[in-house]
């Protein structure tokens, strides 16, 4: 009996061995495993995936491949490479990892939708006469919710930059596509719950207590974005895809569901932007007063009509920095891929292919001299244009930041974050008195669980206090 348990384990090792040991073919990038069969650098890639990524760049170059929890994932991070993966959508697909990262999170599944279909539903209400309506009644709400709140009190308040920033956001963005008032607090408080552990429950690396909470704050949503909670005006925004919904087939609990993956997509990112940006600002006086000096004399309607060329460099220099999305594509067909150097590398098919973009360009030393410094005039040129030429390998940049992931300019929501954003800097500096509690605090460090999550969050907070100015 024990030789024959000791035989099954001796072969499920050698079919282990053969089925996971692999090896580098000829002109496949280089290939490294970690130590740990099948686990590879899972550990590692799930801790800190940009610190790992930049140590892997470090020892092979713009292109290699790692193994992770069984799968093996080339990372792309030659920029002048991007668009061999990001044009070819028969080769590079989003396929299933999108579909199994909703269910787990979100619980969701859209069977039956395009996803053509519904990028057409949201270009259709994030762009022209929908865009100047949402945007009409953001800059309301934002208003009522940041200046008549000083009507009982006047006086110094302090908070943490990042809480105030994002509560803050958040209720406004709520109210704007949402469009319920009563219970737009809580439904914050259930959001942060939520989204302070997203991410590591997309990495599979979120403890059993934890787990509970993220799904509690989950079911909690679920039912405050159901439609007894909305207010379901003929004309709303959440009315309007809640029928596209229906139209498509998809089922009152999932429609619930679907709601919240858009509340998070719409809100997740808006808040720590405005974090970032202010902390900058308020731990970097000369730009602070670069900034300050531009918009003085300006209108809430002027800073999106009016020139600001020192603000859109400072926001910029502030997505270089703090944006870090991953861009993930499925390999359904071997592909060849030609590196700036010259190289041509073959993909394997059924592998993963990463853009890792805030490794490269946004911090590449080659491209951005001191790049984990912020400079706030960076994306300037000496006429105060907005320089949009960057090289790399004495060749100029097609993406040399890129934010906003692969839809770049293409984006459905990026004017509307942008106007969100630059909105509430505005309001900010414009009408209230900011200041650091300690002189010469500086920002807190990031979060290393956000990278590839769009906006990074701060690892602490930034005390300020803050006042209405006095006049």
């Amino acid at each position: 009996m024990v030789w024959t348990i000791f035989a099954i384990i001796i072969g499920l090792c050698f079919l282990v061995l053969l089925f996971f040991n692999r090896t580098r073919r000829h002109n496949e990038p280089p290939l490294d495993k970690g130590l740990m069969p099948w686990m590879g650098h899972a550990l590692e890639f799930g801790k800190d995936s940009a610190k790992f990524l930049a140590r892997m760049k470090e020892k092979h170059g713009d292109i290699f491949t790692v193994r992770v929890a069984g799968i093996y994932i080339t990372v792309l991070l030659d920029p002048h490479s991007f668009d061999t993966v990001l044009d070819d959508a028969v080769s590079f697909e989003v396929g299933q990892s999108r579909v199994q990262l909703l269910a787990r999170t979100f619980g969701l599944q859209l069977n039956g939708i395009q996803e053509n279909d519904e990028r057409r539903w949201m270009q259709q209400h994030f762009h022209a006469k929908s865009l100047t309506q949402l945007c009409t009644k953001m800059k309301s709400h934002m208003n009522n919710l940041l200046l008549n709140d000083f009507n009982y009190s006047k006086g110094w308040r302090q908070d943490g930059l990042f809480n105030l920033c994002y509560s803050l956001l958040f209720r406004t963005g709520y109210l704007t596509l949402f469009e319920n008032e009563g219970n737009a607090s809580a439904v914050y408080k259930e959001f942060r719950k939520f989204d302070n552990r997203l991410t590591k429950l997309a990495r599979k690396s979120l403890k059993r207590d934890e787990k509970k909470l993220f799904t509690s704050a989950r079911e909690k949503l679920w039912e405050l974005l159901s439609p007894a909670f909305l207010d379901l005006e003929s004309n709303s925004w959440q009315q309007e895809y809640i029928t596209f919904l229906q139209n498509e087939g998809v089922d009152g609990e999932m429609q619930k569901r679907a709601l919240l993956l858009q509340l998070w997509t719409t809100q997740c990112n808006a808040g720590p932007a405005t974090f970032w940006l202010l902390g900058f600002l308020l731990t970097h006086p000369e730009a602070m007063g670069a900034v300050q000096s531009e918009l003085r004399g300006l209108t809430p309607q002027d800073v999106q009509s009016h020139p600001t060329p020192v603000f859109d460099s400072v926001l910029s220099e502030t997505l270089r920095l703090t944006a870090a999305v991953m861009i993930n594509r499925d390999v359904v067909q071997n592909k060849s891929v030609h590196t700036s150097d010259g190289r041509e590398y073959l993909l394997r098919k059924g592998d993963k292919i990463i853009i890792f973009p805030f490794l490269s360009p946004q911090t590449n030393p080659d491209i951005y001299p001191e790049p984990q410094m912020f400079k706030y005039d960076r994306f300037l040129n000496a006429d105060m244009t907005e320089k949009t030429t960057f090289l790399k390998d004495q060749r100029k940049l097609k993406h040399y930041t890129m934010p906003w992931g692969a839809g770049g300019k293409m984006c459905v929501g990026k004017e509307f974050a942008i106007f969100t954003i630059k909105q509430f800097v505005f309001l900010v500096l414009t009408h209230l008195d900011v200041e650091l509690c300690e002189t010469g605090a500086r920002l807190p460090p990031v979060d290393p669980s956000r990278y590839g999550f769009g906006m990074l969050h701060p690892r602490g907070d930034l005390r300020v206090r803050y006042k209405l100015k006095a006049t």
